[in-house]
């Protein structure tokens, strides 16, 4: 009658590959490691050439919005100073303005420092990474 627990064990102490050398294994080892760095860098090459095609879209047309609604508010603000000088004083009317647009650019700076805030850049990569990093522990034991 054998004990198993004394089987498994054995089992468990046998190397996987035990017909190679330590230096092939450490060989074999290097060249994986190299070969999933490789692809990792080529994973975020790819992910950034795609986020950049993305972003300078959305740029371009940002821009074009910000210059057509730029042009539209300068209109819209000489018309509503335009409208309150008819019961106050033309400086007052034009600070009126001002002071509204400056509470706006305000309010929309914060907003937008804290939606840039938010931005985790290449998430994919990153989670790569991470599994990369348990794979290499779990070699090493």
């Amino acid at each position: 009658m054998t004990d198993q627990s004394t089987t498994d064990r054995d089992h468990v102490t046998e190397p996987l590959q035990a017909d190679k050398s330590l230096g092939e294994l450490i060989s074999e080892l290097t060249s994986d490691l190299g070969h999933l760095f490789r692809q990792e860098v080529q994973l975020a090459k790819a992910e950034a050439r795609e986020e950049v095609k993305q972003v300078g879209k959305g740029a371009g047309m940002l821009a074009g919005a910000g210059l057509s609604a730029w042009l539209a508010l300068v209109m819209l603000s000489l018309t509503a100073a335009w409208l309150l000088d008819k019961g106050l004083d033309r400086a007052v009317s034009f600070l009126i303005v001002g002071l509204i647009w400056a509470v706006i650019g305000a309010v929309l700076a914060i907003v937008g420092k804290k939606q840039v805030a938010l931005a985790r850049p290449l998430p994919e990569t990153v989670q790569t990474l991470k599994e990369d990093a348990q794979w290499v522990k779990a070699q090493k034991s």
